[in-house]
């Protein structure tokens, strides 16, 4: 699979040979939605609770008598059918995370970035180095590139000026290679890889 080379300033910077078993699978919208189930599920901080009957604090003196009242037998007024009782079955703190093979998340990663270069969503950058550290600057050249929406994922590291820029434009994300994930490439319409970002995650991915 080929594609044009661009640079910040639209102009373009040759091409370049991407691999066919990481950027030209089929699209499985099942990977992808278990993977990015799974994104999620990593992030709930589980930290919801309720105080169950055990956890409340009130009299355990029996308030109505065994017989005789017409009405229900009762002992406790932690019972959770009462006004302040516990809550059965309620939340409690927990980790929400679950398993899946490193096998299937790095299929879920070649997946996603697939589906970009299917639909024509993936961009081949030569480098992301902005001098001018100028949030004002970097939206003319997204407006001139044509990008509202992206994900911008460079190699080892981001450049400084390039990150700083960008910090504040909203729908644009920058990463370096290692934090490339399924969920961040997927809520982004345009995904723009630089040449060092393209290098690292084919080694990383074959």
């Amino acid at each position: 699979m080929k594609l044009d080379i661009l640079k910040l300033d639209a102009s373009k910077a040759g091409n370049i040979d991407l691999a066919e078993e990481i950027f030209g699978l089929e699209v499985r919208r099942d990977v992808l939605h278990r993977m990015v189930n799974w994104q999620l599920a990593k992030r709930r901080a589980g930290t919801h609770k309720v105080k169950e009957k055990s956890e409340i604090s009130a009299t355990t003196k029996k308030f109505v008598r065994q017989k005789g009242s017409g009405g229900a037998r009762h002992g406790s007024r932690k019972a959770a059918q009462f006004r302040g009782g516990g809550v059965v079955h309620g939340p409690r703190v927990r980790d929400h995370a679950h398993d899946l093979t490193k096998k299937f998340r790095k299929l879920a990663l070649k997946t996603a970035l697939s589906a970009k270069a299917k639909d024509g969503k993936l961009i081949v950058l030569d480098n992301a180095e902005f001098s001018d550290a100028k949030t004002k600057s970097l939206v003319a050249v997204f407006n001139k590139l044509g990008w509202k929406s992206a994900l911008i994922i460079d190699g080892t590291q981001v450049n400084e000026g390039f990150a700083r820029a960008a910090r504040n434009i909203p729908q644009i994300d920058v990463l370096p290679e290692i934090g490339a994930n399924v969920y961040d490439i997927l809520r982004r319409d345009t995904l723009v890889l630089t040449k060092g970002a393209v290098e690292a995650l084919e080694a990383r991915l074959k």
